[in-house]
Order: C-alpha cells, then sequence, then structure tokens
C-alpha cells in the first residue's frame, strides 16, 4: 500500500534538518522556521495517523473487541 502522506511527511523532516542544525547553534531565524515546520509536520503526523485509522476501519479491525479500537494518544 503507497502512503503519500507518510512520504510528505518523511520530506518534511528531511527539510527541516539543516535549519534544525542552525537553531541549536543559536541562530534565532532558523528557530523559527523550525517552530514552522514543525507545525506542518504535527499536521502531516496527523494526516498519516488518519489514514491508518481509515485502514483498519476499512478491514473491520476498529468494530472489534478487546479494545483494539481505540488509538492512544
Amino acid at each position: 500500500m503507497s502512503m503519500p502522506e507518510y512520504e510528505t511527511l518523511k520530506q518534511l523532516v528531511e527539510a527541516a534538518a539543516e535549519d534544525v542544525a542552525k537553531a541549536a547553534g543559536g541562530n534565532k531565524a532558523a528557530g523559527t522556521r523550525v517552530r514552522k515546520a514543525m507545525q506542518q509536520i504535527k499536521s502531516a503526523a496527523q494526516d498519516v495517523r488518519k489514514k491508518i485509522l481509515e485502514g483498519r476501519e476499512d478491514e473491520g479491525g476498529a468494530a472489534g473487541g478487546g479494545g483494539e479500537g481505540k488509538d492512544e494518544e
């Protein structure tokens, strides 16, 4: 199964790597860019979670018993 949402997440993380290093060195502008990127990464991660849950529901796994239908946060 191809998951473009996951590929997007990986690309966002890779794109932020250089600014993370600069921010760790004290570059305030890079820190601002990293915070913005982290918001995008958070959103992309949520998209991946939703896609995974959709896959479970399509297979009927979320409706089963045993408490497996709830995802911990």
